[in-house]
């Protein structure tokens, strides 16, 4: 299973939410970079880089931070966060993405997203599916959507879109542990879905978990930067 940090962007510094609310933001480091670095010593390979400014403004916003990093370490990089346009795909990729993390556009514009998976190739997309009460959650979290998690997931598979992360948004930032259940839920049903759990990861033990029903990667965030878990305790996982 692969570890994945994320790193959350607000004015440039690194920051994380509680629940995606902007107003229980707490700010890690100054220098985004600085934490890239050291997740890359450390022996990670990938980085989940989210620019929270994008995705309140509908444009990407921080694509600076995303330049800096991949020009100066060789981590693999998902960008997200208020890619709307075929410009802000471009965007991503031309400073310097591996993939395009998209979220809600996926679910308010099916069509413009495939067009762009036509375009780029499924593997060059990151899906986020924000899940609350078994529903896609959409803006931010604010709004649940009538879109049930099974049929979400299936109708992009179909697709051919099988790198999807999934976050139980009411896990999210609490420290409280993942939502294993519905993750085995999920591979059950999709057993080729190259499943990322996201949210509530807080200790070693939530991502042996994950790792023994089968997740392929964890995004891992608060419980880092709380020294939860340890980078050097994370490079079991890369071995």
């Amino acid at each position: 299973m692969q570890i994945i940090p994320a790193i959350d962007i607000i004015d440039g510094k690194c920051v994380r939410l509680t629940q995606g609310d902007y107003a229980q933001k707490t700010i890690y480091n100054e220098n985004p970079l600085e934490v890239a670095k050291a997740f890359e010593d450390a022996g990670i390979k990938r980085l989940h880089l989210v620019d929270l400014d994008g995705a309140k403004a509908g444009v990407v916003k921080n694509w600076k931070v995303l330049e800096s990093i991949a020009l100066h370490t060789k981590l693999v990089i998902d960008f997200g966060g208020g890619i709307k346009t075929d410009q802000d795909v471009a965007l991503v990729f031309e400073r310097g993405a591996s993939l395009a993390t998209i979220g809600s556009i996926a679910v308010a514009n099916p069509e413009l997203f495939l067009n762009w998976v036509s375009t780029y190739g499924a593997q060059a997309f990151f899906l986020g599916a924000d899940v609350k009460d078994n529903l896609i959650a959409v803006n931010g979290w604010l709004k649940t959507s009538d879109i049930s998690i099974n049929d979400f997931i299936g109708g992009y598979m179909n697709q051919g879109v099988t790198n999807i992360f999934c976050t139980d948004v009411t896990k999210d930032g609490r420290l409280e542990g993942p939502s294993t259940v519905l993750y085995e839920s999920l591979l059950s049903i999709f057993p080729q879905l190259k499943l990322v759990a996201s949210g509530g990861v807080s200790s070693l033990q939530d991502l042996e978990t994950l790792a023994g029903i089968g997740c392929a990667g964890a995004i891992v965030g608060k419980a880092i930067y709380e020294n939860r878990i340890s980078l050097k305790a994370l490079q079991q996982f890369n071995a």
